[in-house]
C-alpha cells in the first residue's frame, strides 16, 4: 500500500491533516504485517481503508474512525488492536 497516497486521500476525504499521517502509518504497518491479506484473501488498499472508515459514525474524528474499524476487525479476526491510535496522538512529530 502506498502510505503517501493514503495520507493524501485521508486528508482530502476526512479533512484531518493531523491524524492522516498517523493513520496512514498504522495502515501501512498493518498492510506490511500481512495479517489483513491472510484474513481477507486480498491486499489492503487505499480504497479499502477509505471505504471502511467512511462506514464509521459521521461524528467520529479520523482517529476514532480508524479505531472503530480496527475494533470490528479485532472482533471478527483478532490481532488488530496493536494498530490502533490514540485520539490525542501528537500529530506534529
Amino acid at each position: 500500500m502506498d502510505r503517501q497516497e493514503l495520507e493524501r486521500v485521508l486528508r482530502e476525504t476526512f479533512d484531518d491533516a493531523g491524524a492522516a499521517g498517523v493513520v496512514a502509518r498504522q495502515a501501512g504497518d498493518m498492510a506490511d504485517g500481512g495479517q489483513y491479506d491472510a484474513d481477507f484473501d486480498g491486499e489492503l488498499t487505499v480504497d479499502i481503508v477509505v471505504a471502511n472508515l467512511q462506514d464509521a459514525p459521521a461524528d467520529y474524528s479520523l482517529a476514532e474512525r480508524w479505531n472503530w474499524w480496527l475494533g470490528a476487525l479485532d472482533l471478527s479476526h483478532g490481532g488488530y488492536t496493536r494498530f490502533s491510535v490514540r485520539p490525542d496522538v501528537d500529530t506534529q512529530s
